[in-house]
């Protein structure tokens, strides 16, 4: 598909495009931007024929696909090297998880415009580096890319048959659907658990009492999501603030809502609300974003 492929941030979600990339053969060459000196040590491990890029220079241009992958607060950095070097030739996405920041960023050059072509993978996990890194994480996973009037659709069929190659569904949304969505969907689900999180300390420390211990259920499974990286999510809060704090809004609406149910002892909207709720984790399961077994499907 290409002669080569530039892959700049190898965490998570680039060493597992990475993998997915060299067993899908997508390229005959593949170079990696990475400046952990751990994260590096480990990419070597995956495969002899993987090739380091020491720094951005000229051999950017030699690129077909380059593609960014690092945390979002890097991005004007990096791409402030990249325009001395790269051309029409090239090719770039990303993996970002706000879109409306990059897709401004984009347009304040006129050759990015025609060859930056803004994309995010639904996949990921709480645990982040190249250890983590899988082949099939993108299987079967949505991974939205923006289409506007500036994209020409030879680079657009170009971005949608990598993802395709990768595993990935495909899905064309606008920046500013994109960023509202996933500020419910993805970006309020953190910050909750974040959040709950931070309550439990909280009252650990008013309380004098270790409740740690007895977080086998609800507090468990929110600690997973809590535990993921700390600068991705800052750069995302950050990011998408605006519609985050309107997704904030809405649900401490919500909250009080709840919180006047349940001083009243309301019982007929209390269990509506609940009810609904359920009819919701059914949506998801039947449109396969998770699975039905009991527990999330673990043992214990």
């Amino acid at each position: 598909m290409f002669n080569n492929l530039l892959i700049i941030g190898c965490g998570l979600i680039g060493s597992s495009i990475l993998r997915g990339s060299i067993s899908k053969k997508i390229s005959k060459n593949i170079y990696v931007f990475e400046k952990s000196k751990k994260n590096i040590s480990f990419i070597k491990k995956i495969d002899t024929k993987i090739k380091f890029l020491k720094k951005i220079d000229y051999k950017i241009s030699n690129m077909d696909l380059i593609v960014l992958s690092t945390h979002m607060s890097e991005y004007n950095n990096i791409i402030k090297k990249l325009l001395r070097y790269i051309s029409s030739k090239n090719l770039i996405t990303d993996t970002g998880s706000t879109k409306r920041n990059i897709e401004n960023l984009i347009y304040r050059n006129e050759k990015l415009k025609k060859i930056f072509v803004p994309s995010h993978p639904i996949a990921g996990s709480e645990v982040s580096g190249p250890e983590f890194g899988n082949k099939n994480l993108f299987k079967e996973k949505w991974c939205i890319i923006l289409k506007t009037n500036d994209k020409s659709s030879k680079n657009l069929k170009k971005i949608e048959k990598f993802w395709k190659k990768l595993g990935s569904k495909i899905v064309f949304m606008n920046s500013n659907d994109h960023d509202k969505i996933f500020s419910i969907t993805s970006h309020l689900p953190h910050l909750i658990a974040y959040n709950l999180v931070k309550t439990a300390i909280d009252f650990q420390k008013k309380n004098k009492t270790n409740i740690i211990k007895y977080s086998a259920g609800g507090l468990r499974d929110f600690s997973r999501t809590a535990s993921s990286n700390e600068i991705m999510w800052r750069d995302i809060f950050f990011e998408n603030k605006d519609n985050i704090v309107d997704s904030i809004n809405i649900f401490i609406r919500n909250l009080n809502n709840f919180k006047r149910l349940i001083k009243n002892e309301n019982n007929i909207n209390i269990l509506k609300i609940l009810n609904n709720s359920k009819k919701v984790r059914k949506q998801i399961i039947d449109l396969k974003q998770d699975i039905s077994k009991p527990n999330f499907g673990r043992d214990n």
